[in-house]
């Protein structure tokens, strides 16, 4: 019997393992090109794996509940029913636990791919490094002599994808800067991260190397608020509407900056912050300054949709020029900072309205537009809010 590896995909930029969540056909099934075979959960959302060609699933195949590192084989595509393999399953790699101590001056560990032989262990020196007192950390020597060499506790470092610490996160936790000492408290455990709060805290840090400054305005939100409500639009899409017609009254914050200049988009594409278990996702808007407002009610009715479910694709939340987060639903917060995601030149964020009007908080990159574009965008923002059939398209 002829067998194709199924392996796990990257379904984002940011994905380095997957759980598999379940399989949708059993050993023996048939399958056919593009028909979906198991359901995969990325650092955004749920999404079916489908079949790249004809055949039958076939075994062994990984557990569901397995986090699996980005290309490890999961299952098989066969050319006839026969699944008796005799193999066992794939699943996660759980490496052995690490006894020996590591050379006190690190050397260089060869990739990964072609691991060569590990050194005979050197007397010990200090006992291994253990998560709040559990089982010992499993790490490379080598990660285990560098984070030594910077003073960096293993057992707060996240492991990388085939479940051991290697140099690379031990470089990634020391660039992080000081972290807390747990041991001097109570006696504590490690909860990972799941895939969408290690996204969540690999973005927040890339975005805090842009240099940013916050314009805040008040402004009034009632009307608009009104006329949502007449309306039966969501009032975060009657912001965002607004937001992209301010954004095309000011073109740079439609502009993201590269080293080689500033990228002007030709079109305006919200992104809205949602809520959601574990973190928060930002499903885009598109073209939300040129297109029926209509359109766009029926487009975020869908993305509301996917969320709920779970089953945002890559291209429901990529992409965004301008980015809205809106806490005004929590009447205790009236005003908060928001951080510029990458690739966009502003975010605006809204708090809790109170006598009519609520707190406009506009970050910004400080490499695109400067503090006097910002108090004219928040002008022309003003204008739109006082005058809701501009964002609604209505004639009064």
């Amino acid at each position: 019997m002829s067998r194709t590896a199924i392996t796990m995909p990257a379904l984002s930029d940011t994905m380095q393992t997957g759980r598999l969540v379940s399989w949708l056909k059993q050993p023996g099934d048939p399958v056919h090109r593009g028909e979906a075979i198991a359901e995969v959960e990325s650092d955004k959302a749920v999404m079916e794996v489908e079949a790249f060609q004809d055949g039958y699933l076939a075994g062994p195949l990984a557990e569901p509940g397995s986090d699996l590192p980005v290309g490890q084989v999961i299952g098989y595509l066969a050319d006839s029913p026969d699944t008796d393999t005799g193999e066992e399953a794939p699943a996660a790699a759980e490496p052995p636990p690490e006894t020996e101590q590591q050379p006190e001056r690190p050397e260089p560990e060869p990739p990964q791919a072609h691991q060569a032989a590990e050194p005979p262990p050197a007397p010990p020196s200090s006992p291994p490094a253990s998560r709040g007192g559990g089982a010992p950390v499993a790490a490379s020597p080598y990660a285990r002599a560098l984070a030594r060499e910077l003073g960096i506790d293993l057992a707060q470092v996240a492991p990388g994808p085939d479940g051991r610490v290697q140099a690379a996160q031990v470089v990634a936790a020391a660039l992080a800067g000081p972290q807390p000492d747990l041991d001097a408290g109570p006696p504590w455990t490690l909860q990972p991260l799941s895939p969408m709060q290690q996204a969540v805290a690999d973005n927040m840090r890339a975005s805090l190397a842009i240099p940013s400054f916050r314009v805040s305005a008040r402004l009034p939100l009632e009307l608009l608020a009104a006329a949502a409500k007449a309306q039966r639009h969501s009032l975060s899409l009657l912001l965002a509407r607004a937001c992209a017609l301010a954004v095309r009254a000011h073109p740079r914050f439609n502009a993201a900056f590269t080293p080689a200049g500033l990228a002007q988009r030709e079109r305006v594409d919200v992104g809205i912050a949602v809520d959601v278990p574990d973190g928060l996702v930002t499903p885009v808007i598109r073209d939300a300054a040129g297109r029926p407002l209509d359109e766009l009610a029926e487009d975020w009715r869908i993305l509301k949709n996917k969320i709920a479910r779970r089953r945002l694709r890559p291209e429901d939340y990529s992409g965004a020029t301008f980015y809205l987060s809106n806490l005004g639903t929590f009447p205790e917060v009236t005003v908060f900072d928001a951080i510029v995601p990458m690739g966009a030149a502003a975010i605006l964020a809204v708090g809790a309205a109170h006598d009519g009007e609520a707190r406009f908080t506009l970050s910004c990159d400080h490499r695109v537009v400067y503090g006097a574009d910002a108090a004219r965008f928040l002008a022309t923002l003003g204008e739109l809010l006082r005058d809701p059939a501009q964002v609604t398209g209505t004639t009064t």
